[in-house]
């Protein structure tokens, strides 16, 4: 549950219909800045909150652009552009070593093997495959866009994929990890 509550926001701006981007894009950011709130106040470090953060800046940005001209180009390419930018966070988070999957997994592992190198490499590979269908999900989405069928059903299930595949990836690889270690 604590990926679905992590991209909420990408959640709220892809359900909303796309003829209102800009009120999405702010619904979003209200979004992203309120989970931010709650999960500070419940004791979550920043390390924790890579996507939220993310979150946050991305819709700022995409909202002042959406409120300062509704008719802008961008609105068009406005899904590849989201799912892109979940790939630069989740790439950058791999490359400064604090894989995004860390900060979600230390909400529900004990603190003993959160330094544990099995631990970490879990999370590397995690990101990695996040990483990998955000930027995959951004190629195709830019080529619905570009072709004009940015907003079409392929669209959409083109996102749902780039979020579903990973998630259930996830969960299928924690359970292998944890069965090959054994009862702990």
């Amino acid at each position: 549950m604590s990926y679905v509550r992590t991209f909420l926001p990408w959640i709220i701006f892809a359900v909303l219909p796309s003829g209102q981007w800009q009120w999405a894009s702010l619904a979003a950011l209200v979004v992203a800045v309120a989970l931010i709130a709650q999960q500070r106040r419940a004791g979550a470090g920043f390390d924790a909150l890579i996507i939220e953060l993310g979150s946050a800046a991305y819709f700022a940005a995409l909202a002042a652009v959406a409120f300062a001209d509704p008719q802008s180009g961008v609105h068009d390419y406005s899904a590849a552009l989201s799912s892109a930018t979940l790939a630069l966070i989740a790439g950058v988070s791999l490359l400064i070593g604090k894989p995004f999957t860390l900060g979600i997994a230390k909400r529900t592992t004990p603190q003993e093997v959160w330094g544990l190198k099995p631990f970490i490499r879990t999370n590397v590979v995690i990101t990695a495959v996040w990483t990998g269908a955000f930027a995959a999900t951004a190629a195709v989405l830019a080529v619905f866009a570009h072709a004009g069928q940015g907003h079409s059903t392929a669209a959409t299930l083109t996102q749902v994929a780039g979020f579903a595949l990973p998630m259930v990836f996830t969960v299928r690889y924690v359970a292998a990890v944890q069965a090959k270690a054994g009862p702990s």
